[in-house]
């Protein structure tokens, strides 16, 4: 963070302000020295609907801009096209007429998402088979083209349901899809939570000014001061190398990306809804605990929850969800996971990381069929459910390898290292060798751990105090994020889906 603000002088303004290439991220110091003049024009226009909204509409396209450059003609385009065909369906009458509407939504945001991110995997998996290989040609992928490609669908289809009225606004609904919070990472906000908040006067209470400024300073934590060091000082190491190191130094690898990749990515989401907070705008949450889980099924009502609720409003009870037969609806689970895995990325690993995830469903289902849940004495049934929590854990763990591997050689590499040359002597002198990121682990492992309340309690407490207070506490922790985060700002992982 610390390098942009050394950088930031008049003769580089220009080159600053222009797309680099590089996204802009809510931990660079560049964002926070224009979301701070952006907040303060906010307050100034907050009473003016129209100029309101033109003024966030054109930082969002800005920021848009900032991440992706030319790309931003791709969001204007679904914005453009499906504002259209959603005023068309809402007057249309005919079924066959509205799924046809329904169907061209779909050809252009699907078809859209593919091109740009999955053209190279269909091309390097059709080479495989082709005496003569076509040529690959470098294709750019817009930032959060999957996350605006899916609000802007489900908006669509939530008319098809007349779950929602159409927008008359074309003003109102490139409001709603280009909202910098979460247009480049989530959360999956949907049309039918924002388009209402869109025109009312935004009224930042105590509570939510409280809420916000204490979710940004926890997305902020998990990111920095966890996730990134965690992820240059050790993880990224293992995963490079697995078979460098022992079976003990590859575990606590795993355990260190499950914890990476959950606060860099609650990390971001944190920060996109404590910054919607200080706008006036509610957005749901979208991780809760997610390693507290004692069974795969609760995990995916914790992780991720708006795209988890997306795949299941739109592409489970679309497939019929538990509306079939008994194989079929577990058919259903299977292939809505294994689409949210490819989802995630163009890689064979993600596709696998899908389908270990709609097994591990599937199975939980079965074992629920035969053994039903039935009533335990207390002690039995904290047992179980701190068995199930371990286990779960582990499970996801697994999983976890497929994400982030880049090959899976390096997947069996990692296993063949855990199974026969575990080591558990090492301990010690990783935990010498490896202090603070030791000491990172632990901690937030242990935050994660935690019960609510201890966060309540720090959000009530950050809500009682003076504004002068509050702004000392946040200089004070910005400069603690400066002082022991890396000289280069890391990319959040989920910018790149």
């Amino acid at each position: 963070m610390s390098n942009i603000f050394d950088n930031l002088d008049l003769s580089k303004l220009g080159d600053l302000l222009s797309f680099n290439g590089e996204p802009l991220m809510f931990n660079s110091g560049l964002f926070l020295f224009l979301f701070c003049g952006f907040l303060l024009m906010y307050r100034i226009v907050s009473s003016h609907t129209r100029l309101r909204m033109a003024f966030v509409i054109l930082f969002s396209l800005y920021f848009y801009y900032k991440s992706s450059g030319i790309f931003l003609l791709c969001l204007l385009f679904v914005t453009l096209s499906d504002f259209m065909i959603g005023r068309r369906l809402g007057k249309a009458t005919s079924s066959s007429k509205r799924k046809l509407y329904v169907l061209a939504s779909v050809i252009i945001n699907i078809g859209m998402l593919c091109y740009f991110k999955y053209t190279t995997l269909i091309v390097e998996t059709l080479n495989t088979f082709l005496s003569r290989p076509i040529e690959l040609w470098d294709i750019a992928l817009p930032a959060g083209i999957s996350f605006f490609t899916f609000r802007s669908l489900s908006y669509i289809i939530d008319i098809y349901r007349k779950k929602i009225q159409p927008t008359e606004s074309l003003f109102d609904y490139l409001f709603f899809l280009s909202f910098f919070p979460p247009l480049i990472a989530g959360p999956v906000v949907r049309a039918s939570d924002m388009l209402p908040q869109i025109r009312r006067r935004p009224i930042v209470t105590k509570q939510m000014f409280a809420m916000g400024l204490f979710l940004i300073m926890c997305g902020v934590f998990k990111k920095v001061v966890i996730s990134d060091y965690i992820s240059i000082n050790f993880v990224d190491r293992i995963f490079d190398a697995p078979s460098l190191y022992t079976g003990l130094e590859n575990l606590i690898g795993i355990y260190g990306y499950a914890l990476q990749i959950y606060c860099d990515f609650s990390g971001y989401s944190d920060m996109a809804i404590g910054i919607a907070l200080l706008l006036g705008f509610h957005f749901p949450n979208n991780f809760d605990s997610p390693y507290k889980s004692s069974s795969i099924t609760e995990f995916w009502r914790r992780w991720h929850i708006t795209l988890s609720s997306w795949l299941r409003d739109y592409l489970y009870i679309s497939l019929g969800g538990n509306r079939v037969a008994l194989w079929r609806n577990y058919f259903n689970l299977f292939i809505t996971m294994v689409i949210g895995g490819l989802w995630h990325g163009a890689s064979w690993l993600f596709i696998l990381w899908g389908a270990w995830h709609g097994l591990l469903l599937v199975l939980d289902k079965i074992y629920r069929r035969i053994f039903p849940p039935r009533e335990h004495k207390p002690w039995v049934s904290r047992l179980l459910h701190i068995g199930g929590v371990l286990l779960t854990f582990h499970l996801v763990a697994i999983g976890w390898v497929f994400f982030r591997a880049d090959s899976l050689t390096v997947v069996g590499e990692m296993y063949t290292q855990i199974t026969t040359m575990f080591h558990p002597e090492v301990l010690t002198q990783f935990i010498s060798g490896y202090p603070m990121v030791t000491i990172a682990i632990v901690i937030g492992y242990l935050l994660h751990y935690s019960s609510h309340s201890h966060a309540l309690s720090l959000q009530r407490m950050l809500e009682e105090t003076p504004l002068v207070a509050k702004a000392f506490i946040f200089a004070l922790f910005i400069y603690f994020v400066i002082q022991v985060s890396s000289s280069e700002i890391v990319p959040f992982i989920y910018l790149q889906f």
